[in-house]
This record gives structure tokens, C-alpha cells and sequence, in this order.
């Protein structure tokens, strides 16, 4: 006589519910944690350099296309008028001749267009200027 045993196959079954919150919380720190450059949205063909560094976002961006259109800030202004936009600008606690501003000017820029603006940044009282380039490959 056969004796059946009254137990049966178990049962088991993962409970998937921790694993989903550590991936959703890995997934929000490197969200958090993760910093994404700021590009402004104007086109340029920066010049090349071999000593090119990195340069900080912070502070005041002047740029120069190459049909001659200046922005400051991604505000379009002329030559004329970003004068009185660097006078205007509040630099907060810092004083005007440590703010730092980027230039960036597109490669096909004129050397004389540069040198003008050089010019009017410096006359409004800013001597920290960084000149935007690329990195040669």
C-alpha cells in the first residue's frame, strides 16, 4: 500500500516590489545628482585652440555671430547699446573689475570686431574676460 503524503509542490514567488523602489530611487539620485551644461541656443563655429579650458557659465556671455549680430546674454543688442547693458548689469557683491565674462565670437568673426568689443567691455569697468574656444582633437 501506497502511503501519499499530503504535502505538496511549495509555492513560492518573489516579491518584485523592493527591487522596483531601489531602481526607482537609483534612478531619481542620478537625476538629482547628475549637473547638465547650460548651452546658450546660438549657433557658433568656435575657433580651435590646443590650450582651450574650461570656462564657467556664471557671470555675463557676450556673443558675436558671424553676420554681426551681438547678444548679451541671449539679448540682441548692438555694439552701441552693449555698452549700457554692462553698466546696467548688477554684479551683486562682486565688483565689476572681478566679474567674469565669456566671449564667444564665431571663427569667421573680423579681429577688428573682436578688438571693439574687447573695447566696450573694458571701458564699462570689467577687466575678468574669458575668450571662448573650442579644443583642437
Amino acid at each position: 500500500m501506497k502511503v501519499k503524503s499530503r504535502r505538496g509542490v511549495p509555492h513560492s514567488t518573489i516579491d518584485m516590489t523592493p527591487m522596483l523602489d531601489i531602481v526607482f530611487q537609483l534612478i531619481l539620485f542620478f537625476l538629482v545628482s547628475t549637473t547638465f551644461a547650460i548651452l546658450p541656443g546660438i549657433k557658433l563655429n568656435l575657433p580651435e585652440s590646443k590650450t582651450a579650458e574650461g570656462t564657467s557659465y556664471k557671470g555675463i556671455t557676450i556673443t558675436a555671430e558671424k553676420n554681426g549680430v551681438l547678444f548679451f546674454n541671449e539679448k540682441e543688442v548692438s555694439l552701441e547699446t552693449l555698452g549700457r547693458e554692462l553698466r546696467a548689469y548688477d554684479t551683486g557683491d562682486t565688483k565689476k573689475a572681478e566679474f567674469p565674462i565669456s566671449l564667444e565670437a564665431d571663427g569667421s568673426v573680423k579681429t577688428d570686431t573682436v578688438v571693439k568689443i574687447f573695447d566696450v567691455i573694458r571701458e564699462s569697468g570689467y577687466s575678468a574676460i574669458n575668450l571662448r574656444t573650442k579644443s583642437q582633437k
